[in-house]
């Protein structure tokens, strides 16, 4: 267990009865999630973790072989929580975690009682009837630039993905984050991120699931939130008001507001 807790620098918040485990996107971690810990720390148990290469990680533990696709990640989530004893948690993960949810949920459905998801996508890549914001040629332009520029690449998409371009403050601290994630790792992680096609697992989701989907995100259109509320059972949408890939950051309490309406059964 205590290499479970080292590896993905797990913290534990709060001591309500169910739990609540927070699965944070790429190129961040765990404190993205603390306008939300403020606020449930008092009623859930809050599980925090990093994944291996992002926040306080134990980098020696990464192994390009287990991280070259989602699986790996999907198997520390569960490691996590089969060291804590957890089961029927919430999970709330964001961006490419709601997949990584998605795939534990899958392999241990006892583990967890309902997901949410915070600007999910199956499929970033556009692929003839499905939308799902990028082209295959921009994606490559992006993730070469990322090769030979990786702070000129945090630099110019972080401020993009998060959006609301009124409010700079918000586009830095995601540059600082991206910055903050051991650049090898990085490289990796966006390429399983964002070539990974996880459509055909949506149908095999038993637990039901809500999806917060953002008015206007580059990363994930409102087309995505549409499929996913299509394909995957029990999936329910809510399309925020909030603009951007990072409601939780950017629009914390409105995204607050529909997940204890979820919860609450509101």
């Amino acid at each position: 267990m205590t290499d479970v807790i080292k590896r993905n620098n797990v913290r534990i918040i709060g001591q309500g009865e169910q739990s609540i485990i927070f699965a944070h996107g790429f190129g961040c971690s765990q404190n993205v999630w603390r306008h939300l810990v403020d606020v449930y720390k008092t009623k859930f148990k809050l599980i925090l973790f990093d994944f291996v290469g992002a926040g306080q990680s134990d980098l020696n533990a990464y192994d390009i072989k287990k991280y070259s696709s989602l699986d790996g990640y999907t198997k520390d989530v569960l490691e996590i929580l089969e060291a804590l004893n957890i089961k029927n948690a919430l999970y709330i993960g964001h961006s490419v975690s709601c997949m990584i949810g998605v795939k534990a949920a899958i392999a241990q459905p006892s583990y967890f009682s309902k997901l949410i998801f915070v600007s999910p996508s199956p499929c970033y890549i556009n692929d003839e009837e499905y939308i799902g914001g990028l082209d295959k040629e921009d994606l490559k332009n992006l993730l070469e630039l990322m090769d030979n520029n990786y702070l000129g690449w945090s630099s110019f998409l972080a401020p993009q993905v998060m959006g609301n371009l009124d409010r700079p403050e918000l586009g830095e601290e995601l540059v600082s984050n991206f910055c903050a994630t051991d650049p090898d790792i990085a490289k990796e992680f966006a390429r399983v991120t964002f070539l990974s096609d996880n459509r055909s697992d949506l149908v095999k989701l038993q637990t039901d699931s809500l999806t917060l989907q953002c008015s206007k995100d580059i990363l994930a259109p409102l087309a995505v939130g549409y499929y996913l509320e299509k394909k995957a059972k029990g999936n329910t949408l809510k399309i925020l008001e909030a603009t951007g890939h990072c409601p939780h950051l950017s629009a914390p309490e409105e995204v607050i507001a529909a997940i204890s309406a979820y919860i609450n059964g509101a």
